[in-house]
């Protein structure tokens, strides 16, 4: 679940996994990557992280963007960001 400034991860039985605190950037995005193992975020503040599915680590971050990221998806095959 994305709202406002906090990202939540659910397991399917409605148990929650992690919570993330954006604090300062609202997140505008999400997608999990098709292996389940990566999620994808999109901020208001121009962030893009990658995330560790299974415990909330950051992975990555995509630099670069000067505005909002308003969408974010993984390719079908797992090794794009767009």
């Amino acid at each position: 679940t994305g709202s406002g400034k906090t990202l939540t991860i659910w397991d399917a039985a409605g148990t929650e996994v992690w919570t993330l605190d954006f604090r300062v950037q609202e997140v505008l995005s999400v997608d999990f990557s098709r292996d389940g193992k990566r999620i994808v975020s999109g901020s208001e503040g121009g962030l893009v992280k990658i995330w560790n599915a299974a415990n909330g680590a950051v992975v990555g971050t995509l630099p670069g963007h000067s505005g909002e990221v308003n969408s974010v998806a993984f390719s079908p095959d797992g090794k794009h960001i767009a």
